[in-house]
Parts: C-alpha cells; sequence; structure tokens
C-alpha cells in the first residue's frame, strides 16, 4: 500500500480580503494576518511531516508568496525554485465587479443579484467568469495535463491557489457537485488535506483541526 498526500491551501488574507472587495485577477498584497496565516499553515505541514514532491500555484502574488513562506516555515524551501505557476490556477476573473465592496455591491444592484453573481454554478458577472468557466475552461484542462499524472505517480502535491481554484478542483477530483460546491467555504491559509492510498481518497481534513484534536 502506498499513501500520498494532495494539500489544497487558499492564501493566506490579502488586502482586498480585509477591505471586502471582489479581488479576481487583481495582484494584491497580503496582510499581517495572512502571513501570519501562511506562516502558521507551513508550521502545522512540518508538525504534520508531509514532505512535498511538487507544487503548482497560480501567477498571483498572493497564492505564490503563501506557498513560499509556508514552505520555509516547513522547512521545504528547497522546492521554491521548482515551483510551477500557471495561468489557469488564478482566482475566478470577477469582470466589472473587481475592486467593488460587497456590501456597497449589494446595496446598487441587490442581494439577490449579487448572490446569484457570486455563488451560482453557470451565471457569469458582468465581463466576467462563471465558477463552471473556472472548472471546465481552465482549471480541469489543466489539471488533467499536469497534476493528475503526478498524483497518479504517487506524488505528494501542493496546491496553493485561491477560493475559486480551490473550489473548482474539489468538483473535479468528485469531492463536491455544481449543485454543493457553494456549501464549502474554504477559509485563508488552512491547508486542506487529501489523504490517498493506491489512488483512492481514505481521508480529508483541515490540518489544524487534526492536529488540535
Amino acid at each position: 500500500m502506498s499513501k500520498s498526500y494532495l494539500v489544497l491551501m487558499r492564501h493566506g488574507q490579502s488586502q482586498w480580503n480585509l477591505e471586502n472587495r471582489f479581488t479576481g485577477f487583481q495582484n494584491v498584497e497580503l496582510t499581517e494576518q495572512g502571513i501570519s496565516e501562511a506562516k502558521l499553515s507551513g508550521q502545522n505541514l512540518a508538525k504534520a511531516g508531509i514532505h512535498f514532491d511538487q507544487v503548482f500555484t497560480s501567477t498571483l502574488k498572493r497564492a505564490y508568496t503563501t506557498a513560499e513562506i509556508a514552505l520555509k516555515e516547513a522547512g521545504q524551501d528547497g522546492l521554491i525554485s521548482t515551483m510551477i505557476k500557471h495561468d489557469d490556477m488564478r482566482e475566478r476573473d470577477y469582470g466589472d465587479l473587481t475592486g467593488l465592496n460587497k456590501d456597497e455591491t449589494r446595496q446598487k444592484y441587490g442581494d439577490e443579484q449579487v448572490h446569484i453573481w457570486r455563488r451560482s454554478y453557470d451565471v457569469q458577472p458582468p465581463g466576467g467568469e462563471s465558477l463552471q468557466d473556472v472548472v471546465e475552461k481552465r482549471v480541469r484542462p489543466y489539471f488533467n495535463a499536469e497534476i493528475k499524472p503526478q498524483m497518479d505517480a504517487g506524488k505528494n502535491i501542493l496546491v496553493a491557489a485561491h477560493g475559486n481554484s480551490l473550489r473548482a478542483l474539489l468538483i473535479i477530483l468528485g469531492e463536491n457537485t455544481p449543485e454543493n460546491i457553494n456549501e464549502t467555504e474554504i477559509p485563508t491559509g488552512s491547508p486542506l488535506v487529501l489523504e490517498y492510498e493506491d489512488g483512492k481518497r481514505i481521508a480529508k481534513y483541515y490540518l489544524a483541526d487534526k492536529l488540535a484534536a
């Protein structure tokens, strides 16, 4: 029996997370809290003894900086130079909503419309992407071409990305469906661990919860 790990880690809190703005493709910095979240993630990975073979991340700074900080704290900073960054793993493009405060957007367009833009699977915000677009046009092709072959080879993989690109991965992996994905809120800077044995997923947990148990 061979065990392997796939760890999904949303970036630490960004400045626009703090300001409650739609961020999308915008390149924003981590806050001090976000940096602390990334450090704690790395420390928890070290405690759990999870050692990675490959790291995938997006081309947005908040994601790859989180990965770099976590890897340093985990004593695996040698992986930083081989980390693979790709546009396909970026956050969902919120189009015309990018940069807008979410509460102000609700006041302007109404709660129901903003809820549809944020949480429906196949409705695009003005000028932006639906979650279905993220799944089918970006993340699924990239996963099948780049990440899945390494998982199939039994490698331990870290994916440091964004709320919606990680939701897309959970759909692709069969952990969620388009119908229930919005029940899954991925916290910032908190590794979600999927354990596999001979290709079958045998466990799923947030690392902080497992270490606290």
